[in-house]
């Protein structure tokens, strides 16, 4: 592992109110030695990538159970290449269609985990893959 903890920003975007797994994700993450900044409930694509580039996050996980996925990660995407900070590395999670894995991942979404992903394997994805970047 590098010699400074990775960053993570964990965000809820929009109107979704089920935070329990990205509560459970950041603190398995800051578990695993990661700095975790976790934004809270119903933030907007735009507090969200404002946060990251607050933060000097490498990653930004996002959850979504809300069904409203492709147009919130479309727009945190587009919105991080706006402001030149496509180097963070966006995955997320939630109740998401195995179907709209592809086209999230064209965005750039780097990973989508589903329910009944581990937090051991979600630890091991960010810090294998977010090293890597």
């Amino acid at each position: 592992m590098s010699e400074t903890p990775l960053r993570v920003v964990v965000a809820k975007p929009g109107l979704d109110g089920h935070d329990r797994g990205a509560k459970v994700v950041a603190r398995a993450l800051r578990d695993a030695g990661m700095e975790v900044v976790y934004t809270g409930l119903h933030q907007t694509p735009e507090q969200i990538v404002e946060a990251a580039i607050q933060e000097d996050a490498d990653a930004v996980g996002l959850s979504v159970l809300s069904g409203a996925h492709m147009t919130l990660f479309a727009k945190v995407m587009d919105l991080l290449r706006q402001r030149d900070a496509s180097d963070i590395v966006v995955f997320g999670g939630g109740i998401i269609p195995e179907a709209d894995i592809p086209e999230l991942e064209k965005l750039g979404v780097a990973k989508v985990f589903t329910p009944g992903a581990t937090t051991t394997e979600i630890v091991d994805w960010v810090r294998s893959s977010v090293e890597a970047h």
